[in-house]
């Protein structure tokens, strides 16, 4: 999954798209996960990443993870 190249996003979890100008906010990890996005990084290091960091169950950010992508999607912040 990639972020489409448009996609304005800030530090503090602000998430802007000028094709639609929506505009988003999420949390602490939800940005780390845009983060990782950004820089192309496959969905199986964003889930290391995060379950390192943060020390989350696994299977469960797995599940959250796939809701996250599906609602990006659906908000037309992936390709």
């Amino acid at each position: 999954m990639r972020l489409k190249k448009n996609i304005a996003t800030s530090d503090e979890g602000f998430i802007f798209n000028p094709g639609t100008g929506d505009s988003f906010s999420t949390n602490e990890i939800g940005t780390e996960i845009i983060s990782l996005l950004k820089e192309n990084k496959p969905q199986e290091i964003i889930i290391e990443t995060i379950c390192a960091k943060y020390d989350v169950d696994q299977n469960q950010f797995e599940k959250d993870l796939d809701d996250y992508l599906s609602q990006l999607k659906d908000y037309t912040i992936l390709e």
